[in-house]
C-alpha cells in the first residue's frame, strides 16, 4: 500500500478540522444545535438571495429532496422565507429571515473566536507559517 499523498493528507486534515470545529461549536451553543447542512444552506441563501431549491442542491452537492427537507424545517423554524417564483409558479425562491441573519452572525463570531483561541496557542513561528 502506498503512503498517502500530500493531497490526501491535506484533505484528511481539513475534514478532521471541520468536524472538530462543528463539534466544539455545537458544544458551546446555548440554542438548538445547527447541523452543518443547515448552516451551509443559510450561508448560501445569504450570499445568493432568491436562489431556488434545485440550484441550492446543486451548489451544495446534495440531493434535491434533502435540500427541500432542510428548507421545510428552516421555514418552520423561522429561518428562511420561501416565496413562489413569479416567473415559474412551480419554483420557490429563498431568502433569510432576520433571525437567520443573527444566527449566522453569532455562528461566525463563535467560529472565529474558537479558531483565534487555538491559533494563539501556537508559537510565533507556527502562527506565521
Amino acid at each position: 500500500m502506498e503512503p498517502p499523498s500530500y493531497a490526501e493528507e491535506l484533505a484528511d486534515t481539513l475534514s478532521a478540522l471541520q468536524r472538530s470545529l462543528r463539534r466544539r461549536l455545537r458544544a458551546g451553543s446555548s440554542g438548538t444545535h445547527a447541523r452543518g447542512a443547515e448552516i451551509e444552506l443559510l450561508r448560501l441563501v445569504e450570499s445568493r438571495p432568491g436562489i431556488g431549491i434545485s440550484e441550492a442542491a446543486k451548489e451544495l452537492h446534495l440531493a434535491g429532496n434533502s435540500v427541500s427537507t432542510l428548507v421545510n424545517q428552516l421555514v418552520k423554524d423561522g429561518q428562511l422565507i420561501r416565496r413562489t417564483d413569479p416567473a415559474d409558479r412551480r419554483a420557490a425562491r429563498l431568502s433569510l429571515t432576520e433571525a437567520a441573519g443573527a444566527r449566522l452572525k453569532n455562528w461566525r463570531e463563535r467560529r472565529a473566536a474558537l479558531v483565534r483561541r487555538q491559533v494563539e496557542r501556537l508559537d510565533t513561528a507556527d502562527q506565521e507559517a
